[in-house]
């Protein structure tokens, strides 16, 4: 049930912002519109600022982290943006390796619900996903997968393998700083998504078009025919121009038959119970068109190895001029703002295309442009940033609160706030990129897609649960007796008690973590107004519940919904 608290009151003395500017366009730069043939520019990007704050520290974590910390913040602004980013990009910690053993279908009997549940479902990886969202060192590595997990689709919704789940996202996290090739290509092979989007036995006497067809529209090039600044290219009547016909997906389609899945413990390919979703399909050659195939302005010859019509495929769509302005404005999004300008698509568009050292989709070199670029590193605007998506309204709060958490809990939730983790609705995932903004003839605003009004009590239900109710004998916190790998989750209110009655000092550290410094004067005094009538005997106790109202009165608020 909505909690009606007088914080609602307090809600407006914090003066917060409407949702109806949250995600805007930054600045930095102009580009020419797609016009028919026309050359678009792409300015090089001004310099970041030489004054590095701990507001625009904790600006970067917001983008390129689950959430900012104090400790966080501390690294960013003691190494300063550059090295801080090339620190992340070194690390890797992160891992679903240990998930990605497959059994039989038929290895569970179907009362079992705790062996179904750790082979047949996405829990044990999406607990291991907030787990390390929460606690993991290698947040840069995290944030560019689960943005490359949300353009490249396969879902427990459709196939509920743990060990395909755990496989398939570890192609994300091992490549989030590799080749966007690479990535394809593995994609491609991967017996996760080859049931997913039917590659998987696709026989030549009539071949599947669904992989070929979401292949070129949502993990390359896009629909439609894309100038480097993301912009429409246009024909002579101002039409956009198609990047593949009916025939080309055909055309991919036939290149891409002849492969099963492969088997636990060597199984013939005829036992359904076997599939092994933690390998890469295996060939049947009985089932693959050897007759030549033409798609893209490629053409395979007859008699082609099916390794290289699939090698050609992947190539053509890598290399397809707009792959590089579709990925390059999805990742901004994920990352940065909603809107960016052409001229920043255009930027990171360029690296990915050649990263100066003439390698092509080298994504340690784009998520560096985008990080780095003077648009995202630059005072935001008014209009600028993105609306919170709820895996990031959860992990954001969890890590200003400080977690230690199994990730189970995370779990439970996420279903009610909208965004299971690894059970997207369909290939489109959970929101499109181009969702408008409601209200707005030009903004958009991807997340508002899962902005209903029932979803609205229900993130705010969740915020007043962790913060006002979230005490760490919470029973949702609690160990899953039924759920082998669990180990509970607790939420660290000792260094918030260890404030005593500091009000200035937590509210401090809520304007740092929670809005990158930017409250006024009067904001905080608002915070301090929630919190200085809780009053307890014991000075623990009434730092925790007075840090906890403010938590609820900060959290629950659009300028927290809103990263800028």
């Amino acid at each position: 049930m909505f909690q009606n608290h007088r914080t609602a009151v307090l809600g407006a003395a914090l003066g917060l912002l409407v949702l109806g500017g949250c995600d805007g366009g930054g600045g930095g730069g102009s580009s020419s519109s797609g016009s028919a043939g026309g050359v678009v520019t792409t300015p090089s990007p001004t310099p970041a600022p030489v004054v590095f704050t701990d507001g625009d520290a904790a600006r970067l974590a917001r983008q390129a982290s689950f959430g900012p910390t104090t400790d966080l913040v501390a690294r960013i602004k003691s190494l300063g943006a550059t090295a801080w980013v090339d620190e992340q990009l070194a690390a890797s910690s992160s891992s679903y390796a240990d998930l990605t053993t497959e059994v039989r279908r038929d290895f569970c009997v179907s009362t079992d619900t705790v062996c179904n549940r750790a082979h047949f479902s996405r829990t044990p990886v999406a607990m291991r996903f907030f787990a390390n969202a929460v606690a993991g060192s290698d947040q840069l590595r995290q944030r560019t997968a689960f943005a490359l997990g949300q353009m490249i689709v396969a879902s427990e919704a459709e196939v509920n393998s743990t060990a395909g789940i755990a496989t398939f996202n570890q192609i994300f996290l091992a490549n989030a700083f590799g080749n966007y090739r690479d990535i394809l290509a593995q994609v491609t092979m991967s017996g996760y998504m080859g049931d997913y989007l039917d590659m998987a036995d696709s026989n030549k006497s009539g071949p599947s078009e669904n992989y070929a067809r979401e292949l070129l529209q949502l993990f390359s090039m896009g629909p439609d025919a894309l100038n480097m600044d993301g912009s429409l290219k246009r024909d002579s009547a101002g039409g956009a121009i198609p990047n593949y016909t009916t025939d080309d997906i055909k055309g991919v389609a036939k290149a891409l038959t002849g492969w099963t899945y492969a088997r636990v413990g060597g199984a013939a390919i005829t036992d359904g119970n076997a599939r092994d979703y933690s390998k890469p399909m295996i060939q049947v050659a009985a089932r693959y068109d050897t007759t030549q195939k033409s798609f893209l302005g490629t053409s395979v010859a007859a008699g082609a190895a099916q390794d290289a019509s699939v090698a050609a495929v992947v190539d053509a769509a890598f290399n397809n001029p707009s792959t590089a302005p579709f990925v390059a404005r999805h990742m901004i999004v994920h990352l940065v703002t909603a809107n960016p300008s052409p001229a920043y698509i255009g930027r990171v568009a360029q690296v990915f295309a050649d990263n100066g050292r003439g390698v092509r989709g080298d994504m340690k070199a784009v998520v560096r442009a985008i990080l780095l670029d003077s648009e995202a590193r630059s005072a935001p605007t008014a209009t600028g940033g993105k609306l919170k998506e709820p895996v990031l309204l959860m992990t954001a709060l969890a890590r200003a609160i400080g977690f230690a958490t199994d990730g189970y809990v995370f779990t439970t939730r996420d279903t009610s706030l909208g965004q299971p983790v690894f059970r997207a609705p369909s290939v489109f995932n959970f929101y499109p990129d181009d969702f408008p903004l409601p209200g707005s003839a030009t903004l958009k605003s991807p997340a508002s897609k899962l902005l209903n009004t029932s979803n609205v009590l229900r993130w705010h239900n969740f915020v007043y649960d962790w913060t006002v109710s979230g005490d760490a004998s919470r029973s949702e916190y609690a160990l899953d007796s039924g759920l082998p790998m669990s180990s509970l989750t607790q939420p660290l209110w000792t260094s918030w008690e260890a404030y005593g009655v500091d009000l200035d000092a937590m509210v401090a550290r809520i304007d740092l973590t929670m809005f990158a410094n930017t409250l006024s004067q009067a904001q905080k005094d608002a915070l301090k107004a929630a919190a200085t009538p809780i009053t307890n005997t014991d000075v623990a106790i009434q730092a925790r519940r007075r840090a906890q109202m403010m938590l609820y009165v900060a959290a629950s608020s659009p300028m927290f919904l809103v990263d800028r």
